[in-house]
């Protein structure tokens, strides 16, 4: 079970997160979040992580070209796609040579039944709420997506956290979780205690079936 930290924005943040051995950071560089990093900012951050640790940049319905040259910048493995993203702009980021994520939402679209129009490294799915995407805290039936996405390994996201991510897991039965707020002590500034928490979570657990890993 491959785990990914999400809205990294302080660089004691990054090195206890690649400290637990988690496998992907993220980065928000959607200006709305209140996680948001700029380039730069984010380039400092990711030089704080080993190779081993995948760099994941987040970004909603930025022009493909944007995308490509703030991981260029930033030194980006992956690229998660959490806007309304073309199948087209997805392929044009695998031809960059990213690992591309593109995100799925339980309740509006791009939903489960637009899965079949892109081809992604993997998708993320979670349940969209509020005025901006992700790091919501907002919690939904992980059970309802279990078996549903086809042909690519699946990241389960929304509302997860040390005490919850365990039944969410075993309800949906994804490859890899993503976790953010959940493990924040107020948005942007995460709680060691918490990843700490999460990390062993997961690890406790028996993985999942096999579908190849996303960030290596």
């Amino acid at each position: 079970m491959e785990i990914k930290i999400c809205g990294i924005t302080r660089r004691e943040d990054a090195r206890f997160a690649a400290s637990l051995g988690v496998d992907a950071v993220g980065f928000v560089f959607y200006a709305k979040s209140p996680r948001y990093v700029d380039g730069e900012a984010a380039r400092e951050l990711a030089a704080q992580l080993p190779e081993s640790v995948a760099k994941v940049g987040v970004f909603v319905d930025e022009p493909a070209e944007r995308v490509a040259e703030i991981a260029r910048l930033v030194g980006l493995t992956h690229v998660q796609l959490h806007g309304g993203e073309s199948p087209e702009e997805v392929d044009i980021l695998k031809s960059e040579g990213l690992g591309v994520i593109k995100a799925l939402f339980v309740n509006r679209a791009p939903g489960l039944d637009d899965q079949r129009r892109y081809h992604p490294a993997a998708f993320l799915v979670e349940c969209a709420g509020r005025s901006r995407p992700g790091g919501n805290a907002l919690a939904w039936d992980w059970a309802s997506v279990k078996g549903r996405v086809q042909h690519r390994p699946f990241i389960l996201a929304g509302g997860l956290d040390p005490a919850n991510v365990e039944s969410a897991v075993r309800a949906a039965r994804p490859q890899a979780v993503d976790v953010s707020s959940g493990v924040e002590a107020r948005p942007g500034v995460k709680d060691a205690r918490k990843m700490e928490e999460f990390v062993n979570a997961v690890r406790r657990m028996e993985p999942s079936a096999a579908q190849g890993r996303i960030f290596s």
